[in-house]
């Protein structure tokens, strides 16, 4: 039948338009898959900020800026004719998430996980109790975070986590000026820090060191900072049989243990002016003070359980450790969206390999998920590829095996009424201007750029670039 033939040939040769919420490395992952994968597909996308790359820009810390070089691969992304970036669009609240359906043949979610998880101990809400996820963003230069307020008076500060975050806090908190000067840190927080009476930072961890979700490298690094003194406990260093069975099995926990047996032997040294403590099975359970954060207490715990699966058992011994800052870095959370099946336990948007899944179990036609928000804060920036990778692959083969008529029209209404809604969007361009910008200001200060912090002021450096009417995005 010839008809049904050239049908099936016009579905093939189709431009599918497809939506991706969210900027950072699942959703420029997820554009790279669509666009290289051969189908003809057309991809707009979307982020609340002005400004792109996500977890990259305001995540990454400043001082780690081989991690951040990254972007560069996701410029040659957007500079595929056949990609859109629309920035200072809030999806969910300016433009909610079936509107992208009704327009789309596909809409990607990859808004990862901006939240962070509660200790749920009394006094955690004192003044002084933060969040890494309000002091990296602060320092990063994230315009939700510019005002926040941090106490750096008290000569002891306290990070509770044990992983890579929580040794990014203690290295920015720990660094000298001079060391940080040569980074991207934003001059606001630069200027804090550089006032700051802070001289012994304390890393505590629930489990042992063994368990410590720390990588290598970053850990290591710890060790080589102009002025700081890396502290261990050798007593906190011993093991128990089910830990060394670990070490037996985990090449990544041998080489923490042995940079830590390292940290231990160390001599103090007077030039070192600020010190690391590593504390392990500690547990908080409550912060007190007046008006302020005065002191954190803990409860030391126990190792009990299997290899591989222990946990910590209160032993009825405690701890209290006084401080004026405690930064709480035991996890980020995924933030819910309007109209999508979100599960608050996990805090990730319901899903079967990236497919969206409503609550009787059927995938939701069109909708997907990649990055954090699928599958939690996890991973490092690469990782984000091949699950963004698994997602597209599904998106492909819905696209290719569904019967779908042209949204082009769809989308140019849908394009029309946002510029219609005196919104002040930007485009690639946009951000270019941005960005030229502020490394222009960098170089000034021999800083690889020195970020605009407010959402203003990325508007106006980027105001020639306003998406208006008759732009093409």
């Amino acid at each position: 039948m010839p008809g049904a033939r050239d049908s099936k040939s016009a579905e093939l040769f189709m431009v599918f338009n497809v939506a991706i919420v969210g900027s950072g490395p699942a959703g420029f992952y997820a554009a790279e898959a669509l666009l290289c994968s051969g189908i003809p597909v057309r991809v707009d996308m979307f982020d609340r900020l002005p400004v792109p790359f996500g977890l990259v820009r305001y995540g990454v810390a400043p001082d780690h800026q081989k991690l951040k070089a990254v972007t560069a691969v996701f410029e040659r992304i957007a500079d595929n004719p056949h990609f859109s970036f629309v920035g200072n669009l809030d999806i969910g609240r300016e433009v909610q998430v079936s509107q992208l359906q009704a327009a789309y043949h596909g809409v990607v979610l990859a808004t990862g996980a901006i939240g962070d998880r509660s200790l749920d101990i009394a006094g955690e809400d004192l003044p002084g109790s933060v969040s890494a996820t309000e002091l990296v963003g602060w320092y990063n230069g994230h315009p939700d975070f510019r005002d926040k307020s941090f106490d750096f008076s008290h000569p002891t500060a306290v990070v509770i986590g044990n992983g890579n975050v929580a040794l990014d806090v203690c290295r920015i908190l720990s660094k000298s000026v001079d060391e940080l000067r040569r980074s991207d840190i934003c001059e606001h927080a630069l200027d804090e820090l550089a006032a700051s009476n802070i001289t012994d930072v304390v890393l505590i961890g629930r489990r042992g060191p063994v368990q410590a979700k720390f990588t290598a490298k970053e850990l290591r690094e710890l060790g080589e900072l102009d002025e700081v003194q890396p502290v261990v406990d050798p007593a906190e260093l011993q093991l128990d049989p089910a830990s060394i069975d670990e070490i037996q099995r985990s090449a990544a926990a041998a080489r923490n243990l042995e940079i830590l047996r390292g940290f231990a032997h160390r001599l103090e040294t007077a030039t070192k002016r600020r010190r690391i403590h590593f504390r392990f099975l500690l547990a908080p359970y409550s912060i007190e003070g007046t008006r302020t954060v005065e002191q954190v207490n803990f409860e030391r715990l126990r190792l009990s359980g299997q290899t591989g699966n222990q946990g910590g058992t209160p032993s009825g011994q405690y701890v209290s450790i006084p401080t004026n800052l405690v930064v709480r870095s035991v996890g980020y959370r995924g933030i819910s969206i309007p109209g999508v099946p979100f599960d608050e336990r996990s805090a990730t948007i319901v899903q079967q390999k990236g497919r969206v899944i409503d609550r009787d179990g059927n995938a939701v036609r069109g909708l997907y998920v990649a990055g954090w928000i699928k599958r939690g804060p996890n991973g490092i920036v690469g990782t984000n590829r091949a699950c963004a990778i698994e997602t597209i692959e599904l998106v492909l083969a819905d696209l290719i095996a569904t019967s779908f008529e042209s949204s082009d029209l769809r989308r140019e209404l849908f394009l029309a009424t946002l510029r219609g809604r005196s919104l002040k969007l930007i485009d690639f361009q946009g951000w270019r201007r941005i960005d030229a910008l502020e490394r222009a200001d960098g170089a000034a200060k021999a800083k690889p750029r020195e970020k605009l912090t407010r959402v203003s002021a990325m508007l106006k450096a980027s105001e020639r670039a306003l998406i208006r009417s008759g732009s093409d995005i």
